[in-house]
């Protein structure tokens, strides 16, 4: 890091913005901003426009989330880094969804906060190994939905068969009595799938189920 980097940390607890700012004032040539809350956070990024934020993810006034959308909306140029609790799959991918760069769990601050800096600096994302499965099947994933435009690659094992049954035109009752589970758990199979499918309407899932029996 020969150029001066300046970098927001935003977190509404004082200690970990503390052991923060004692881990990057390690490293020569960067200048830091504290932020409480994701709003004062916000502030920061539209004033001072530095490089990196590094957000905590539930903050107080906007989230991590809120403000790395305002950033993606307004077109902020900055490479957004999520230090969080969160050692969850969905919270994971709807942070790669909003375009941010790296995701640190807070349990491996010290170890982790400056490759993770260093990484993204150099255009590249940046994940705690813990999580690394996460993106191994998020870009699985990607990959199977370029190829299938049906969303079928999407279901789970239980939902195709499900699917395949709706086919079939089983009613709820006798795809319940023929999985030995209960004619809720049929409804929410079926609501799951039409969720994921973007299907909607009275008859939409049959039709669909129907039209792509083959491929289940």
């Amino acid at each position: 890091m020969k150029n001066k980097i300046s970098i927001v940390i935003a977190d509404d607890h004082a200690l970990i913005r503390k052991g923060l700012r004692q881990v990057l004032d390690s490293e020569p040539n960067i200048e830091i901003y504290e932020a409480e809350d994701g709003e004062q956070a916000l502030e920061f990024i539209r004033d001072k426009k530095p490089q990196i934020a590094i957000l905590d993810i539930e903050m107080p006034k906007l989230s991590g989330f809120d403000v790395a959308k305002r950033v993606q909306k307004e077109s902020i140029k900055i490479d957004v880094i999520f230090l969080t609790m969160f050692k969850d799959e969905s919270v994971f991918n709807k942070s790669m969804d909003i375009g941010v760069k790296g995701y640190v769990l807070k349990e491996n601050t010290v170890s982790e906060i400056m490759n993770c800096i260093h990484t993204v600096l150099k255009g590249n994302y940046y994940l705690s190994p813990e999580i690394s499965d996460f993106l191994i099947k998020r870009n699985n994933r990607l990959a199977s939905s370029a190829t299938d435009k049906s969303g079928i690659s999407l279901l789970t094992p239980s939902e195709k068969n499900m699917l395949e049954m709706v086919a079939m035109m089983k009613t709820n009752q006798e795809i319940a009595e023929e999985l030995n589970i209960s004619i809720k758990t049929v409804q929410n199979h079926r609501s799951n799938i039409c969720s994921k499918l973007d299907l909607s309407g009275a008859h939409a899932l049959l039709k669909f189920a129907v039209e792509h029996s083959s491929r289940t």
